[in-house]
């Protein structure tokens, strides 16, 4: 089936349906087009809550349709791929973590929204990479153990007097990117603004200009007058951001390899399509544990 064919399908069971497509700003171009909210974690966190659908399909990874079955309990929650987890959030086992809890009794636990509900379930807030340093000085306890990326807990620590206790996880994607790299992009764009993600590591963020979450990256984009931008994050981010300022110039900070993260790139048009017509893969939640991970999420929409 050629591609207008699958978007017009798209578009009609959509009608039929009461479906609302989610997808991340990671995903294919045409993912991107063919759905109705495009965003970063936190954005679509929060069109989850107040979502008017019967049925949400998120075109992303499998902790990012947990999130929205979450917030959206009473609504049917589709992953069209079933494998397209993260490794970063499988690196994050509850054992580790209620050890870590019991080392530090008077921590909080800081959960990143890229872990599973079984993590956010032992956590007291989640943060996304938009609002980490925020969460982190929200939280009363001066000691604070953060899940599961050790890069973006490490930003947190910059920008905080509390006590931060790292979880050894981290995004294979971000934490790739080095000092050769930047040297290198400077070098063939030296009037562009360098753009990171706070999942890198500490040497590449501290050498950005900017060190923004994919949103933050959309909105410091439009704001700028600068025309060239340097974008330090999965090359998805790219088409989105060319779509949206269409005038001015986005280039990748690694070329080769791609920074590319394979989970999000498991899902295709067609994937999409057959998640409309069959119902499939319906996620869901066992109740204990979502009880106590929309706490979690919920403290911090509540911020």
């Amino acid at each position: 089936m050629n591609s207008l064919k699958i978007i017009n399908e798209i578009n009609s069971i959509k009608k039929k349906n009461r479906v609302v497509i989610l997808a991340h700003n990671y995903q294919t171009g045409d993912i991107q087009d063919a759905a109705d909210f495009v965003g970063d974690s936190l954005e679509l966190s929060k069109k989850c809550v107040d979502i008017e659908a019967d049925i949400i399909v998120f075109c992303g990874v499998k902790f990012m349709a947990e999130t929205a079955k979450l917030l959206s309990p009473d609504k049917k929650v589709l992953l069209p791929v079933l494998e397209a987890g993260c490794e970063m959030a499988d690196m994050a086992n509850s054992e580790t973590l209620i050890a870590m809890k019991k080392k530090y009794p008077k921590a909080a636990v800081v959960a990143y929204v890229n872990t599973t509900a079984e993590i956010k379930a032992l956590s007291d807030i989640c943060c996304t990479s938009a609002n980490a340093v925020a969460v982190v000085n929200s939280v009363k306890s001066d000691e604070v153990i953060f899940v599961p990326d050790r890069n973006l807990a490490d930003y947190a620590a910059k920008h905080t007097d509390k006590k931060i206790i790292p979880y050894q996880g981290f995004c294979y994607v971000h934490d790739q990117f080095n000092l050769r790299d930047i040297k290198k992009a400077r070098a063939d764009h030296p009037d562009a603004i360098l753009f990171v993600h706070p999942e890198s590591q500490s040497k590449v963020s501290d050498s950005a200009d900017y060190v923004l979450s994919t949103g933050g990256m959309i909105r410091m984009a439009g704001e700028l007058k600068k025309k060239s931008f340097i974008i330090g994050t999965e090359e998805g981010m790219i088409y989105r951001l060319k779509k949206l300022y269409p005038e001015k110039y986005f280039y990748p900070l690694r070329n080769e390899p791609k920074a590319i993260c394979a989970n999000m790139k498991k899902t295709g048009i067609e994937d999409l399509l057959n998640a409309l017509r069959n119902n499939e893969y319906e996620i869901d939640v066992d109740r204990k544990t979502a009880e106590a991970a929309r706490k979690s999420i919920q403290r911090m929409l509540s911020l």
